[in-house]
């Protein structure tokens, strides 16, 4: 018997996975990860503990909804459908639990510009969706528009979301916007944060363009 399509794709998903509670952004079994593929995407299946996670384990999807393989496929798979049907630059979403930007989405209080680094998500801010009861198509819908120019959100009462191009940037870019969450949260603390203007921030997002980018070698 042969062994599921995209093996390669669906062993990085359980590692992203892992990796994600490991490192804490996650806690648990809620959370889910997809990756897209021709036709469709990987999803992670619903309520099951990342670390006995197998390949065969990863659901394939398709764009109307329908699916394939063992397992269910976790219950936002609506905003994992949604946000790929309508994002072609975008290969990989992640959903997670993580501890400051749920704080955050508690409140429902959006990270504003109160340091640069939150143009990594795409803007001037990283806006907080409404709420809307987990997987329903009126939270995928909240998120989509929450997420209209931008790579990540947080969503009332319930967690964030990051985008990629792939797995790996999806998880770096979640991996920042819970540490500016936890930075957000910190300054509250001590008073209200002074932010940057949107001419600053403006400025933020033009030098992103090529930020990180190197020479090729010589020679």
């Amino acid at each position: 018997m042969s062994g599921p399509g995209h093996l390669a794709l669906r062993e990085a998903m359980i590692s992203t996975a892992r990796k994600m509670n490991a490192s804490g952004l996650n806690q648990g079994t809620s959370g889910n990860l997809s990756q897209r593929v021709e036709g469709g995407f990987l999803l992670t299946p619903t309520g099951m503990d990342y670390d006995t996670l197998v390949p065969e384990d990863i659901v394939l999807m398709r764009l109307d909804g329908s699916h394939e393989g063992r397992r269910e496929p976790s219950s936002e798979w609506r905003i994992h459908r949604d946000i790929l049907a309508g994002r072609p630059e975008v290969g990989a979403v992640l959903h997670a639990h993580s501890m400051f930007c749920t704080t955050l989405a508690c409140v429902r209080r959006p990270i504003p510009s109160f340091h640069y680094m939150v143009a990594k998500a795409g803007g001037e801010d990283i806006r907080c969706a409404p709420y809307a009861t987990f997987g329903t198509e009126e939270l995928s819908r909240y998120a989509v528009e929450a997420l209209e120019g931008r790579k990540a959100c947080l969503l009332a009462n319930h967690g964030m979301l990051a985008l990629g191009a792939d797995l790996e940037g999806a998880y770096k870019l979640a991996v920042e916007v819970e540490t500016l969450a936890a930075m957000y949260w910190r300054a509250l603390q001590v008073g209200e944060p002074v932010l940057l203007d949107k001419a600053e921030m403006a400025r933020v997002l033009e030098k992103f363009k090529t930020y990180g980018q190197q020479p090729e070698p010589r020679g």
